[in-house]
């Protein structure tokens, strides 16, 4: 991995401190360094705001206690993601107040919710520094080409140096193993994750799925199980996101709980239909659902269509953002049938598309060797 950032969605991993804990606090100071030793991490300790802005901007995780949450919004701490407030006590309103207002993600009582704390700081080391795009990938249709779109993402991300994990969302959809070659590869599949209960290792998880080169693949036996249980994929999606710099899910058009919690993960949810009058009928009919669990819903559109139909007015008609056009590749199905997989030629129209998107999406910078 580089040693320099890595720039993902706009943002940069830099280098500097793990873990930031800012508070005056004896008691509560006692029992996080205690839980930064059982997760393997040495922070930097503030007892006091000087100084601590600096510091704040470079550290991966900070940890604020409940003593200094007033003082730090004053001194107008500037706002950022990987941010906790820490308390001994329960959380009153006044607290989730001033934790609003310093940019936190939440407010953690250490003394009742110590494995939460925890699995924070563990994630710490578990992921490695990567900032990580999370792409989700619909058919508005039937035949729209989800499948082959989060395939060519997923190949084409790693054809780039970046570490990339594909999951497989559709039980029905085939197994998306077939997509990028890896069916005959061993290694773990969603009926073995069944039992599977607790947070999952970012490490662990990559070292046990089947993978071409950079690219993971967490995909469907060929055995009778079609469900996922939904915190099993939180679970996976959270360990991909701290282990890759890009993770792509293949949902259904039909979302069940564990497609909710795909999307509610997602950076970004792309919905992907032919240019045909009924096609958009039927996307009109599953953007709402997708919408409701979705972030950031776009389109990509495999257009010109029979009758002329363009993306720009798919767009227009379904009231998205047009974030690339598909041009027919009249090569594509057959070498996915060979199983050399949807982007064997570089110019071809979907690797094309598929360097277009991530570029637009914000992974703009290759990774090191």
């Amino acid at each position: 991995m580089p040693a320099r950032g890595v720039t993902v969605g706009g943002m940069t991993s830099p280098p500097g401190t793990q873990v930031l804990l800012v508070t005056a606090d004896e008691l509560l100071l006692d029992d996080l360094l205690r839980l930064c030793a059982a997760a393997g991490v040495t922070p930097e300790v503030r007892r006091d705001v000087t100084g601590a802005h600096q510091a704040v901007s470079t550290a991966r995780l900070v940890v604020v206690g409940a003593d200094l949450v007033e003082t730090l919004a004053a001194s107008g701490l500037v706002r950022r993601g990987d941010l906790v407030v820490a308390t001994l006590d329960a959380p009153t309103s006044d607290l989730w107040m001033w934790a609003v207002r310093i940019g936190a993600e939440d407010v953690v009582d250490v003394g009742r919710a110590q494995e939460q704390m925890a699995s924070r700081l563990a994630d710490v080391v578990d992921g490695s520094g990567l900032r990580c795009l999370t792409v989700a990938v619909v058919g508005g249709c039937g035949g729209a080409g989800a499948t082959t779109l989060a395939a060519g993402l997923a190949i084409t991300g790693s054809a780039l140096g970046f570490r990339v994990l594909l999951v497989d969302g559709d039980p029905l959809g085939g197994g998306i193993d077939l997509a990028v070659g890896a069916e005959l590869s061993e290694g773990l599949r969603w009926p073995d994750l069944a039992g599977t209960v607790g947070r999952v290792s970012a490490s662990s998880l990559r070292a046990a799925l089947p993978s071409v080169g950079e690219l993971a693949v967490m995909s469907w036996d060929r055995g009778n199980e079609l469900t996922i249980r939904p915190e099993i994929m939180r679970e996976v999606l959270r360990a991909g996101q701290r282990g890759n710099h890009l993770v792509v899910v293949d949902l259904p058009r039909r979302l069940d709980p564990a497609a909710r919690e795909a999307l509610a993960a997602a950076t970004t949810t792309v919905l992907t239909l032919p240019a045909q009058v009924r096609a958009i009928a039927a996307a009109g009919r599953v953007k709402a659902p997708v919408a409701a669990s979705a972030r950031d819903l776009r389109l990509v559109v495999r257009a010109p269509g029979p009758s002329g139909l363009s993306a720009r007015l798919v767009a227009d008609t379904l009231s998205l953002p047009l974030l690339g056009e598909l041009r027919h590749d009249p090569a594509m199905p057959e070498a996915m049938d060979r199983g050399f997989g949807p982007c064997r030629r570089r110019r071809g129209a979907l690797s094309q598309l598929c360097r277009h998107v991530l570029d637009q999406l914000g992974l703009s910078e290759p990774a090191a060797a």
